[in-house]
This record gives C-alpha cells, sequence and structure tokens, in this order.
C-alpha cells in the first residue's frame, strides 16, 4: 500500500507508543517485517522544542524511510508549526496524534480528547494539511472509535478528515474511557472503511497472526496496527507476514537470535540516551523480553538494581547465555481469537 509517494514493504504497521517507540525501537521493527512505524508524539509547545526529550524524538538518524512523526497538541496553528518543525528535521510523513488516552495528555484536551470537540479537530487537519501540502508531505491521522460508549463519532470525524486532505487514517477499536480494557471492538472500525476511500489501519488486540487475518477480514481495513504485543517481541512482524502469505507459521526465533537482537538493540538505545538515562529506560524493553521465560521475572527483579549500562548488557547477555544452553528456541507465544480479551500491559498507545 502507499501512503502519498511512499511505497511501504507490507500493511504491517508498528503502533506510536509513548516512551516505547523511539528511534532504535522503529528500527527495530523495520528490520523485523514492519513496513511501516510512527514516531513517539511529538508535542506542538514551542518553548518545549529544545528540550532534550523532544530533540531525541525529532532525530531519525539512520532511520528508514519513510520517516513518520506523530504531533499532538490542541491549536491548529500550532500544530501546522509542530508539523514543518518535524519537516525540517526529516518527517516525510506527519500523523496527527487523536488517540492517545492518557490523562496527561487528554486533561489538556490534546490526543482522544479532541474528539469531544469535532469543529476543533477538523480545523487542527484542516490547518496540518495546509502546512505540509506544499512540501509534498502527506499527513495521517490516528484516533478511537470515540470518547466514551455513548459518543462514538469515528465516521462523521473519518468523513470530515478526508475532505480536509488527511490521506491515511488509523483507528483503535476502543474509546478514550475504555483506555486499554476491555475487548477492542471492530464494527466501528469496519464502518470507518465503508464510509471513506482513503486506507483504514485497524489498531487494538492484535497479538497472533490468526488475530491479524481475522482482523482484516472482518474490518476490510488495509492494514494492521501492532502496539503492545510488539514489547519484547519485535519479531511478530515477520511471524505475521510469514503467516498471512503462507498460511503457515515460523518457528519461534532462536535464543541466540533474541540474545543478540537484544544486545544490538541496547546499543543502540544507550547511543540515544546516554548512560545514566539509557540504562533506566532500558530497564523495561528487557522486561518485556524476559516476562515470560524461565527465570525472567528474578531476573527483571535483579537487572533493576543495576545502574551502568556495561553491568546491564553483560547481565542480559549472560541471561540468554544460560537460555540458550536449556533450548535452541524461544517459547511459542500465547494464541487467541478474534474475540481474546488481552492482558493491559504498560506503554501508551498513541
Amino acid at each position: 500500500m502507499n501512503i502519498g509517494p511512499y511505497v511501504l514493504a507490507n500493511n504491517l504497521f508498528a503502533a506510536p507508543m509513548a516512551g516505547v517507540t523511539d528511534r532504535p525501537f522503529r528500527r527495530l521493527c523495520k528490520a523485523l517485517g514492519a513496513g511501516y512505524a510512527v514516531s513517539e508524539m511529538v508535542t506542538s509547545r514551542r518553548d518545549l522544542w529544545d528540550t532534550l526529550k523532544t530533540s531525541r524524538r525529532a532525530n531519525h538518524d539512520g532511520e528508514v524511510a519513510p520517516i513518520a512523526v506523530q504531533i499532538a497538541g490542541t491549536d491548529a496553528q500550532m500544530m501546522a508549526e509542530a508539523a514543518a518543525y518535524n519537516i525540517d528535521r526529516g518527517a516525510q510523513i506527519i500523523d496527527i496524534n487523536m488517540g492517545c488516552p492518557a490523562k496527561k495528555v487528554c486533561n489538556k484536551w490534546a490526543g482522544s480528547a479532541l474528539m469531544q470537540d469535532e469543529p476543533l479537530a477538523l480545523a487542527i487537519a484542516e490547518a496540518v494539511v495546509a502546512a505540509c501540502a506544499p512540501r509534498g508531505v502527506p499527513v495521517t491521522l490516528k484516533m478511537r472509535t470515540g470518547w466514551a460508549e455513548s459518543h462514538k463519532n469515528a465516521v462523521t470525524l473519518a468523513r470530515a478528515f478526508e475532505t480536509a486532505g488527511v490521506q491515511m487514517l488509523a483507528v483503535h477499536g476502543r474509546t478514550r474511557a475504555q483506555g486499554y480494557k476491555g475487548q477492542a471492538e471492530y464494527d466501528t472500525i469496519a464502518a470507518v472503511k465503508a464510509a471513506v476511500r482513503i486506507p483504514v489501519v485497524a489498531n487494538g488486540d492484535i497479538h497472533t497472526p490468526e488475530k491479524a487475518r481475522d482482523v482484516l477480514a472482518y474490518t476490510g481495513a488495509d492494514a494492521v496496527m501492532i502496539g503492545r504485543a510488539a514489547q519484547g517481541r519485535p519479531w511478530i512482524f515477520r511471524e505475521i507476514a510469514h503467516f498471512l502469505a503462507t498460511g503457515t507459521h515460523l518457528a519461534p526465533p532462536l535464543v541466540a537470535e533474541v540474545r543478540r537482537l537484544l544486545l544490538d538493540h541496547l546499543l543502540d538505545h544507550y547511543e540515544l540516551y546516554g548512560a545514566f538515562s539509557g540504562v533506566r529506560s532500558a530497564r523495561k524493553h528487557i522486561g518485556w523480553y524476559v516476562r515470560t521465560l524461565p527465570g525472567g521475572e528474578a531476573f527483571r527483579s535483579r537487572m533493576n538494581l543495576l545502574d551502568d549500562c556495561e553491568t546491564q548488557w553483560q547481565a542480559v547477555a549472560g541471561f540468554f547465555d544460560g537460555l540458550g544452553a536449556e533450548m535452541d528456541r524461544m517459547p511459542v507465544a500465547a494464541g487467541g481469537d478474534l474475540n481474546e480479551q488481552q492482558q493491559d500491559r504498560q506503554g501508551e498507545l498513541a
């Protein structure tokens, strides 16, 4: 599929997640089969653009194209300026955040809170498109099914966003009120797909190859977007791609391969964040990798006490060396059908 002039490798997308989908994680997901990955949200507040946090999020050194950056805010002009700011720093696609349910975002009327104010939501989309179109940069948008069960307006907004010039829509199959609880529903996503002509991406509770197949078939969506299921399991993208192409499952990855992937991920992570922040922010990634492995919880508890990169890196290497002595391949991931309720995990899916 295409987004503007960009031809994507496949229709399997890595979802934007605050504190998770930084440049090292996006690079890893793309290397392991994701056809597309969107950055963490970048604020539209100009006074925060020079902060270390924002500068890291706007760093795309060595990232495989297309580079997609998500922006968040509540003022149309500020969002247009944020789009231009990120284009100047390498963004090739701009994504508008109207899906994040986090209280710290919604309390400022950003993220999914914008779905309560349809005129403002549309004004933001129009302003961002106007800023991006002269530079040939496509605009996409991520939203939820609505603010609450009694206020599902994704279809109405989808039509308006298409008219405004948005070129792709991603829909998480929950309301903001749900957060990540309960089950994602796909009827609204199917209705959005039927209402517009631009590509629609289905998101929410897609954690197995079978689930990806079923959601694509049920909704008619052009692609699926995977967030929490890729935490600690970034090879899920190649597993789904193989299953959709062949109807058969790939064998789980070799322990030796996962050891190499994680150690390389950590080095990339340390390089971006530096020693002090890097060793601390890497803990969640390591925890996700080991959470279902034999001895994983005990190792995570010990690892969280380590406060320098070299010691942390060596501890991870040692853990996987020991695991490799017990088994050649990683355990088979747990399966699930279309209606299985998912365990709520860390990470704010934007």
